[in-house]
Order: structure tokens, then C-alpha cells, then sequence
């Protein structure tokens, strides 16, 4: 759905998004989070030349809502793809959902475990008359419904990951908290989940606005350097950068400039039509790079992500080889 044909919004929002560099989303209406989940993780499961028998561990990242309370989403994936009485985890991280997929795959490959291949998934659907997709969190993000999968293993793939580093900025965890009861619900009406007024009522009452993104900017770089370090590449090396599907003006000032690389190596465009998906937004450009064969061996990766909490994780990739599933083949 195009920012032109968003319902209930006005000539200035408009403009705001345009402005960002945001020009759509997507929405899935009736289809569940957790099916969308699925079906990408077939399509996953099928690129990596293995089965569903070969996965022997499972991470996914939830979003928003997934399953009725008390159920387990990573059971329903699993029982839908076949699968095996393998390992799953339930990584609760939001919009940093996938790179905390990741880090627990990692982990899961290379300790104790000895996994040989881990299923990475996640899914959002924001289809609800409880949510606004448009107007919840300002002009910074359009949420949008959809899911992203990989398979990962530590024998081979078209790309290597060289590092990754995540931190908890946990002074700030109640800019995504607000004055939300920590209680379980006492039979009140379900409320409207507006994260923008959360927000708001940090800012307001808590930390300003020009303190906060000093904060978390300059949390999230010391993260990205880390992973910069630890894969012993420079900025400079850097060949394409990876973020969440936000605002462009925001992340070349808090990421692009600081670290002098150019706004032509921002893999933003086809991003800012897909619209904030959850956790999968880094995995689907990472894919639609990889497909269309803007992806050459060498080439040095750089991917970040944000979540509540407030949470940040960076990755680097090095790509080895193009995909056998690459439209550019």
C-alpha cells in the first residue's frame, strides 16, 4: 500500500513521510503472523539445498502478537514445517528480532550444542483495530505486516558472518514502557497499543528528547564499532549497511555520518517500500540484495537493528559466493 493511499491521514503526515523517505508498507489482513513464519521458513528451508529433517534447532523472533497467551509459537511453526522434536527458543527482542535470532543461532552452533543447521524466523501482522499502523509512532516508521527466515549453518553459505555484538541500554527502558501496568490484566477492556503516546510520556516526564537520542546514538555506535572491530574491517570496507526501515534522514545522521560512510552504500530504497516489518526488515533487504545480485563476493556487510528495552545488535557479513537461488544466476 502506497503512503498516497493511506487511510486517515493528512497532506502534512504525507509530506512528513515522503520527506523520511518512507513510500509504503505492506498489509496481510486475515493471514496469521505465525503462517506468514511458516511460509517463509519453507521457502528458507528449500534455498539452503537441505529438508526440513537436516534443521536441528529453531529460533524465532517475536513482534506483537503471535500465538493466544499461554500457547508457543515456535511449536506451531514447527508442528506446520514437519519438523523434528528439535530445540526451539522464543526470542522476545521486537524490531531487533532476526540479529537476536541470529546471535542465539550463533551460539547454538558453535557451544556446546554442535547444532549443524538452525532455523531463524520471525513474523509480524499489525492488522488490528487496536493498532494504527500509521499513526502510532509518528512519521519516523510505517509498521507493516510480513516475515523473514534463514537458515543458518557452520558448514557453508553465500555469506560468512564475521562478527556480532548486541548490548542492553536499560536506562531508557521505559520510553517503550510508558505508565503501562506491570500487573496482569484485571478484566478492563482491551486498550489501544500506542506506542507513540508511550513514548511521549517519556519525553515528557522522564528524559528530553535531545538527551534520549544522545543516548541511544551514541549506545548504538559504541555496539557498531564493536562488531566493526571484532570482524577487523574499517568503516571504510564497508559495502552496503543494512538498518530497520526508519526514517533515511535519521540514520545518516545517527549512523552513516558518524562513521564517514557514504549515503550511497544505505541499502534504503527498497526498505522504505516495504514498510517497518518487526524484526524482519534487515533479512528481507539482505534477501532482495542477495536475489537481484547486488551482492558480489568480498563484499563486506554492515547490519544493525534496534528494539525495546532498549536493545541494539550489529552484524558483519562477508559475502563468499552468490546464492544458487540468485535471479542474477
Amino acid at each position: 500500500m502506497s503512503v498516497d493511499d493511506a487511510p486517515g491521514i493528512g497532506e502534512y503526515q504525507l509530506g512528513e513521510f515522503k520527506a523520511a523517505g518512507l513510500t509504503g508498507t505492506h498489509v496481510a489482513g486475515d493471514e496469521p503472523a505465525v503462517d506468514m513464519a511458516v511460509r517463509a521458513a519453507r521457502s528458507a528451508i528449500e534455498r539452503s539445498a537441505a529438508d526440513t529433517a537436516a534443521i536441528d534447532a529453531h529460533i524465532h523472533g517475536s513482534v506483537y502478537y503471535q500465538v493466544p497467551e499461554g500457547a508457543y509459537a515456535p511449536g506451531y511453526i514447527l508442528r506446520e514445517l514437519g519438523a523434528g522434536n528439535i530445540p526451539s527458543f522464543d526470542v522476545h527482542q521486537g524490531c531487533n528480532g532476526l540479529l537476536g535470532a541470529l546471535e542465539v543461532g550463533i551460539g547454538q552452533l558453535t557451544g556446546a550444542a554442535r547444532r549443524d543447521r538452525v532455523l531463524l524466523t520471525t513474523a509480524s501482522n499489525f492488522t488490528t483495530p487496536l493498532f494504527n499502523r500509521w499513526n502510532d509512532f509518528g512519521t519516523s516508521s510505517i509498521y507493516s505486516d510480513g516475515a523473514a527466515a534463514a537458515v543458518i549453518s557452520s558448514a557453508a553459505g553465500f555469506a560468512q558472518v564475521r562478527s556480532l555484538n548486541s548490548g542492553t541500554l536499560h536506562e531508557i527502558e521505559k520510553w517503550h514502557r510508558g505508565e503501562e501496568s506491570l500487573l496482569p490484566p484485571r478484566g478492563e477492556a482491551e486498550k489501544h497499543f500506542n506506542m507513540g503516546e508511550r513514548s511521549q510520556h517519556f519525553v515528557d516526564n522522564v528524559m528530553g528528547f535531545a538527551q534520549l537520542f544522545e543516548a541511544f546514538f551514541k549506545f548504538d555506535l559504541g555496539v557498531i564499532n564493536e562488531s566493526l572491530n571484532d570482524a577487523g574491517v574499517t568503516a571504510e570496507e564497508i559495502s552496503k549497511v543494512i538498518t530497520i526501515n526508519v526514517d533515511t534522514r535519521m540514520v545518516e545522521q545517527a549512523l552513516m555520518r558518524p562513521l564517514g560512510i557514504p549515503m550511497d552504500r544505505l541499502c534504503a530504497e527498497y526498505g522504505n517500500k516495504v514498510g517497518h516489518s518487526g524484526g524482519a526488515d534487515i533479512f528481507i533487504t539482505l534477501e532482495h540484495l542477495a536475489r537481484t545480485g547486488e551482492l558480489r563476493p568480498g563484499d563486506n556487510v554492515l547490519m544493525t537493528s534496534q528494539g525495546p528495552g532498549w536493545i541494539c545488535s550489529s552484524a558483519v557479513l562477508t559475502v563468499t559466493g552468490e546464492p544458487s537461488w540468485s535471479d542474477a544466476r
